[in-house]
C-alpha cells in the first residue's frame, strides 16, 4: 500500500508539536541552548528533504530528536582539535543525565521535576535572570514560538526581543548556570515565572498572533498538560491551581469559538451547549478551593471571572456586577492597562459604553490590537461611526491571525459601510 504524501503541512504540525519537547531533550543531553536548537532546527530542515518521499517515520518526534542528537555530535566532532578529537567523542557517548548528576552530586531521587521540557521550563526561570527573560526565553524553547510572537505577547517591538533572548541565552552560557532540576525547597521561588509562561503559551495557542487558523490545538493542550504538573509540584501554592482552572475554564468554551469555516465567535455570541461540561465542573472545583483558601491572586481572580461566564446559560444571565467587583480585586492587587481595559469592558455592561471610553482612552495601549478593537466597538454603540471605523483599522493593523482579521473586517464593514472616510 502506497503511503500518503507527506505534505509542508503536515512537517510544520510536527514542528509545533514536538519542537518543545526535542529542544527539552537536548539541552538535557548538551548542556547548551545554542547546540540544541541548531541541532533541532537542522533536524527540521532534513526532515523537509526526506519525508515527502520517505513518509512520516513511525515516530516522528523520536527521528527529530535521534536526527539533532547526531547532527550535534557530528558538529562537535568536526570542530574539537585534532588531540581532543577522540575524547570528546567518547564523552557524547555517556549517559547525560547520569553524568550531569554526578557533577551536581544531585541524587537520583532529589529531582523534583521529572519531565523534560518542565525541567528545561525552570532552568530558564533561574533567578539570575530578569523575570522578563525568563519568560521570553521559556516561550521561545519551550512553546516553539518566534520572535515576533514573543514580542506581541510582551507588547514590545520584535527587534526589542531578540535582543532580549540573546541576552538571556549569553548570560546563560558565560555564568555557567547549570542545567539541573531545582530541588523541592527551591520550587517556590522559581514558580511565578514558570506560571507566567504557561499562562502565555496557552495565550498564543487560544488566539494565535500569525497565521490562518484561530486556534494551536497544540500549545493549549501543552499548557495545559504544564500546568497539571507544576500544580502537582507546588500543592500549597493557590496561583497554581488558579492558573490551571483559568486554563480549563477558557479551553471549556473553544468548540463554541469557532465557526465550521473556521471564523471568530465572540463570547456573547457563543453557543453555550457546545461548551465542555467536564472541564467546566474541573475548573470551578479547582476555582472553589482556591476561595477556601482565600490567598487571593491574578490567575484566581481570572478563573473566577472565567467561572462566573460559565455560570451563565445565557449571554443575558451573565453577573456582570460580581466580574467588576473581580476585576477591581485584580485592579487592586495588581494593577495593570491591560486589566484595567478589561474591567472597562464589565463597566459599559453596567453602565454603558460612554463611561466605559472614558475609562479606556488613556491608556497606554496603542501597539495593542485589542485596545483599538474595544474602542471601536464602544463607539459603534455610541454612533460615532467615523470614529469606529478608524480605530477598526487600527485593531486590524495590528492583528496577523487570519480569523481575527476576518471578524475585525467584517465589524469594520458594517459602520457604514457605503461612506468613504
Amino acid at each position: 500500500m502506497t503511503e500518503p504524501p507527506v505534505s509542508t503541512s503536515d512537517i510544520e504540525r510536527v514542528f509545533r508539536e514536538e519542537y518543545g519537547r526535542a529542544v527539552a531533550v537536548l539541552v538535557r543531553h548538551f548542556g547548551d541552548i545554542d547546540t540544541a536548537e541548531e541541532a533541532v532546527q537542522d533536524a527540521f530542515m532534513t526532515a523537509v528533504q526526506r519525508w515527502p518521499s520517505t513518509g512520516l517515520p513511525p515516530s516522528p518526534a523520536g527521528w527529530i530528536i535521534t536526527t539533532a542528537r547526531n547532527r550535534a555530535i557530528d558538529r562537535f566532532r568536526r570542530e574539537a582539535s585534532r588531540d581532543e578529537r577522540h575524547a570528546q567523542s567518547v564523552r557524547l557517548q555517556l549517559d547525560q543525565t547520569q553524568r550531569t548528576r554526578q557533577q551536581t552530586n544531585e541524587p537520583d531521587e532529589g529531582d523534583a521535576v521529572q519531565d523534560d521540557r518542565l525541567r528545561l521550563m525552570f532552568t530558564c526561570c533561574h533567578p539570575a535572570l530578569a523575570p522578563a527573560a525568563q519568560v521570553a526565553l521559556t516561550l521561545r524553547l519551550l512553546g516553539g514560538l518566534t520572535t515576533a510572537e514573543i514580542a506581541r505577547a510582551f507588547l514590545v517591538p520584535e527587534s526589542t526581543m531578540a535582543q532580549r533572548l540573546v541576552r538571556a541565552k549569553g548570560k546563560i552560557r558565560d555564568a555557567r548556570i547549570p542545567y539541573r532540576v531545582p530541588g523541592a525547597n527551591d520550587l517556590p521561588h522559581r514558580t511565578r515565572a514558570v506560571l507566567a509562561a504557561i499562562y502565555l503559551i496557552f495565550n498564543e495557542g487560544y488566539t494565535a498572533s500569525t497565521g490562518e487558523r484561530l486556534v494551536r490545538d497544540d500549545l493549549c493542550a501543552e499548557a495545559i498538560r504544564l500546568g497539571r504538573l507544576v500544580a502537582s509540584l507546588v500543592p500549597d501554592d493557590p496561583e497554581a491551581i488558579g492558573l490551571l482552572a483559568l486554563m480549563l475554564l477558557i479551553e471549556a468554551r473553544r468548540a463554541a469559538r469557532v465557526t465550521p469555516e473556521g471564523g471568530l465567535v465572540l463570547l456573547a455570541s457563543q453557543d453555550r451547549g457546545l461548551w465542555n461540561r467536564g472541564l467546566i465542573d474541573e475548573g470551578q472545583a479547582l476555582v472553589r478551593e482556591c476561595l477556601r483558601r482565600n490567598r487571593p491572586g491574578p490567575y484566581q481572580i481570572q478563573a473566577a471571572i472565567n467561572a462566573v461566564h460559565s455560570d451563565a446559560e445565557r449571554a443575558e444571565a451573565t453577573d456582570w456586577r460580581q466580574i467588576l467587583q473581580l476585576y477591581d480585586q485584580w485592579m487592586a492587587i495588581a494593577p495593570s492597562p491591560i486589566v484595567a481595559l478589561n474591567r472597562a469592558v464589565a463597566v459599559s455592561e453596567i453602565a454603558g459604553a460612554e463611561q466605559a471610553l472614558a475609562l479606556i482612552d488613556g491608556l497606554a495601549l496603542e501597539h495593542y490590537y485589542l485596545f483599538h478593537a474595544i474602542r471601536a466597538d464602544l463607539l459603534k454603540r455610541l454612533g460615532r461611526s467615523r470614529e469606529a471605523a478608524v480605530a477598526y483599522d487600527a485593531a486590524i493593523a495590528r492583528t496577523n491571525n487570519a480569523a481575527e482579521r476576518a471578524f475585525l473586517q467584517r465589524a469594520r464593514d458594517s459602520v457604514r459601510p457605503h461612506e468613504r472616510f
